[in-house]
């Protein structure tokens, strides 16, 4: 059979023997409902645990409506005309109204990429800023020690909007939310205080109670005050199937629900091989961003097994911290040990790898040169078909292959 995975902006493709692979992890079928904009307008007709938007918001309020960066595939441009409707139906000015791009400790956006992000619409009637970690207030501090310092222009205003789409995340459980406000608007000290818990069995991906991480991104978010969210659940070709508006955390658990029945997906046993993607373009720019495909493609490989990483990362590794712990690492077990001593935002990521390579071996077709790839331990190859053989020449010809071309939505679950 042969298999595609998205790629940058284009595919990899790879024949795999039908006897040899053991299944292949996209979505279930949604069931029928509303999609796009439509979605997102039924949403904010039945918002979850809050009244209408028209009943929050008050004239002459300054609204900050806060959404994801360009390493997130959010519509935010799809979301922003539906709900600017109910804006202005409420006689919310434009000009009261301030679009924040959420950048975590990610790079700025271009003055092209933020068009992008915000719609022809969007653009032409908002203001539109990327947050800046250099300009925030201090709110208070979580009972997890998390500083509460939010981008100053979402905490001084009156309203706070959040959108976001949402997706398995590999320590919060899931994106959407509060995550916006934290770590999206936030500090770098306060970031790496709350992402210091990854290291805890109960922070993983799909779980919500008990997951510490998750419990304090919605406490910061509690400390600030977020007003509503619209929340969208997208198929694997980034489409809206779902929305969910109102209250922070009831409308966030019922977006999650959704996901679960779309994308949780059992399977009888690991296997030997795991094929995985982040699906292309935007996901895979970076190393720093692949790797949440990879986190959930752990799931399903068998210790000892292989997991061959399908991302162009283009950009190279992504993130400044996250390279000089690899450089400054001579093995693997190096990083695991440096984030338990001394967490930092950024070198996370880099022992999340590490922690997967305890288990297995890591293969990385990419756009990244060969030494730089061997540098982060991985084993580099230009072709999915080269990484597969080289696989099965280490495990043999008939071990077994599980795909998972949207690796960072499918979370494996083993259900024997």
């Amino acid at each position: 059979m042969r298999l595609e995975f998205g790629f940058g902006t284009g595919t990899q493709s790879v024949e795999v023997c039908d006897d040899r692979l053991a299944g292949i992890l996209h979505a279930n079928e949604p069931p029928p409902g509303l999609t796009g904009e439509d979605a997102v307008r039924a949403a904010l007709d039945a918002p979850i645990g809050a009244p209408p938007i028209e009943q929050v918001v008050r004239p002459n309020e300054k609204i900050a409506i806060v959404t994801s960066d360009i390493t997130r595939p959010c519509p935010t441009w799809k979301i922003l005309p539906p709900l600017l409707d109910r804006l202005y139906a409420a006689d919310i000015k434009r000009e009261d109204i301030t679009l924040i791009f959420a950048l975590g400790c990610h790079r700025r956006h271009t003055p092209e990429e933020q068009r992008h992000l915000a719609g022809e619409r969007g653009w032409k009637e908002l203001r539109c800023v990327d947050s800046d970690p250099d300009d925030c207030v201090h709110l208070g501090t979580t009972d997890a020690g998390t500083p509460v310092d939010i981008f100053r222009p979402v905490a001084e205003a009156d309203r706070v909007i959040c959108l976001a789409n949402i997706e398995y995340h590999y320590f919060a459980g899931y994106s959407g939310g509060a995550k916006s406000i934290m770590p999206g608007v936030s500090t770098r000290e306060a970031i790496q205080c709350n992402h210091r818990m990854m290291i805890c069995p109960e922070a993983h991906a799909g779980k919500l109670d008990g997951n510490p991480i998750r419990e304090d991104i919605e406490q910061a978010g509690r400390i600030l005050g977020i007003d509503y969210i619209v929340n969208v659940i997208l198929d694997e070709h980034k489409n809206i199937i779902r929305a969910v508006a109102g209250d922070a955390v009831k409308a966030h658990r019922a977006g999650c629900a959704f996901l679960d029945a779309l994308y949780q997906k059992p399977i009888s046993e690991r296997a030997d091989i795991v094929l995985v993607s982040q699906g292309g373009a935007p996901k895979d720019l970076n190393l720093y961003q692949t790797q949440k495909a990879l986190d959930n493609a752990k799931h399903a490989v068998r210790d000892g097994g292989v997991i061959i990483v399908i991302g162009s990362c283009r950009e190279g590794l992504g993130e400044d911290v996250f390279e000089q712990w690899i450089q400054e690492a001579d093995n693997p077990s190096d990083l695991t040990e440096r984030v338990k001593k001394n967490f930092q935002l950024g070198g996370h990521k880099a022992a999340a790898i590490a922690m997967v390579l305890e288990h297995a071996d890591i293969y990385l077709v990419s756009e990244m040169p060969d030494e730089l790839v061997r540098k982060c331990f991985l084993t580099p190859f230009s072709s999915v078909q080269a990484a597969l053989d080289a696989a099965y020449k280490k495990l043999g010809p008939t071990a077994s292959v599980l795909a998972m071309p949207y690796g960072g939505s499918t979370l494996p679950v083993v259900q024997p």
